[in-house]
Protein backbone atom coordinates (compact mmCIF):
# COMPACT_ATOMS: atom_id res chain seq x y z
CA UNK A 1 0.00 0.00 0.00
CA UNK A 2 1.03 3.43 -0.77
CA UNK A 3 1.95 5.77 2.08
CA UNK A 4 -0.26 8.29 2.76
CA UNK A 5 2.03 11.26 3.52
CA UNK A 6 3.66 12.79 0.65
CA UNK A 7 7.05 15.08 1.91
CA UNK A 8 8.91 17.64 0.30
CA UNK A 9 12.15 18.59 2.52
CA UNK A 10 14.83 21.30 0.67
CA UNK A 11 17.89 22.45 2.34
CA UNK A 12 19.14 26.05 1.73
CA UNK A 13 21.94 27.47 4.06
CA UNK A 14 21.90 25.94 7.42
CA UNK A 15 18.20 25.49 7.61
CA UNK A 16 15.81 22.77 5.68
CA UNK A 17 12.17 23.70 5.10
CA UNK A 18 9.73 20.34 5.07
CA UNK A 19 6.41 20.79 3.95
CA UNK A 20 4.09 17.21 4.40
CA UNK A 21 0.78 16.17 3.01
CA UNK A 22 -1.32 13.76 4.90
CA UNK A 23 -4.11 12.11 3.62
CA UNK A 24 -6.40 10.93 7.05
CA UNK A 25 -9.93 11.65 7.76
CA UNK A 26 -9.35 13.58 10.86
CA UNK A 27 -13.07 12.86 11.89
CA UNK A 28 -13.74 14.75 15.21
CA UNK A 29 -16.99 12.82 16.75
CA UNK A 30 -18.76 15.38 16.46
CA UNK A 31 -20.03 15.77 12.81
CA UNK A 32 -22.95 13.53 11.76
CA UNK A 33 -23.52 11.50 8.40
CA UNK A 34 -26.34 11.96 5.95
CA UNK A 35 -28.26 9.70 7.95
CA UNK A 36 -27.65 11.71 10.88
CA UNK A 37 -25.95 9.63 13.16
CA UNK A 38 -22.64 10.62 14.19
CA UNK A 39 -19.42 9.85 12.61
CA UNK A 40 -16.63 8.01 15.48
CA UNK A 41 -13.99 9.93 15.93
CA UNK A 42 -10.99 8.63 13.68
CA UNK A 43 -7.82 11.57 14.00
CA UNK A 44 -4.05 11.45 13.97
CA UNK A 45 -2.94 11.30 17.65
CA UNK A 46 0.94 12.05 17.06
CA UNK A 47 3.03 12.88 14.12
CA UNK A 48 6.87 13.00 14.51
CA UNK A 49 9.88 14.39 11.97
CA UNK A 50 13.62 12.68 12.60
CA UNK A 51 16.22 13.92 11.20
CA UNK A 52 19.68 11.93 12.20
CA UNK A 53 17.77 10.01 14.87
CA UNK A 54 16.77 12.89 16.63
CA UNK A 55 13.13 14.46 16.66
CA UNK A 56 12.89 17.74 14.87
CA UNK A 57 8.94 18.42 14.88
CA UNK A 58 6.33 16.29 17.34
CA UNK A 59 2.64 17.43 17.01
CA UNK A 60 0.03 16.13 19.42
CA UNK A 61 -3.64 16.55 17.27
CA UNK A 62 -7.39 15.51 18.26
CA UNK A 63 -9.99 16.38 16.76
CA UNK A 64 -9.74 19.90 15.80
CA UNK A 65 -7.29 19.57 12.68
CA UNK A 66 -8.76 19.24 9.19
CA UNK A 67 -9.08 16.56 6.99
CA UNK A 68 -5.94 15.90 5.12
CA UNK A 69 -3.83 17.96 7.49
CA UNK A 70 -1.21 19.84 5.73
CA UNK A 71 2.08 20.49 8.19
CA UNK A 72 4.98 23.20 7.15
CA UNK A 73 8.13 23.79 9.21
CA UNK A 74 11.96 24.68 8.77
CA UNK A 75 14.88 23.47 11.32
CA UNK A 76 18.27 23.96 11.72
CA UNK A 77 20.49 21.68 10.06
CA UNK A 78 20.12 18.65 7.67
CA UNK A 79 21.82 18.77 4.24
CA UNK A 80 20.99 17.43 0.91
CA UNK A 81 20.80 13.63 0.75
CA UNK A 82 20.22 13.52 4.11
CA UNK A 83 17.44 11.19 5.47
CA UNK A 84 14.09 12.24 6.95
CA UNK A 85 11.87 10.15 8.61
CA UNK A 86 8.05 10.92 9.15
CA UNK A 87 5.28 9.06 11.22
CA UNK A 88 2.15 8.95 12.40
CA UNK A 89 -0.67 7.00 15.21
CA UNK A 90 -3.78 7.77 15.09
CA UNK A 91 -6.29 7.30 17.90
CA UNK A 92 -7.70 3.56 16.02
CA UNK A 93 -4.51 2.43 16.73
CA UNK A 94 -3.21 2.50 12.85
CA UNK A 95 -0.09 4.06 11.51
CA UNK A 96 2.59 5.15 8.83
CA UNK A 97 5.89 6.02 8.41
CA UNK A 98 7.66 6.95 5.21
CA UNK A 99 11.38 8.18 4.77
CA UNK A 100 12.09 11.21 2.25
CA UNK A 101 15.65 12.71 0.98
CA UNK A 102 16.46 16.19 1.58
CA UNK A 103 16.71 17.99 -1.75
Amino acid sequence: MASTIRVRATSSGETTEVQALIQHPMDSGFVKNAKGETIPPHFIQQLTFEHDGKNVFTADWGGGISKDPYVKFTFKGGKKGDELKIGWVDNKGATDTTTAKIQ
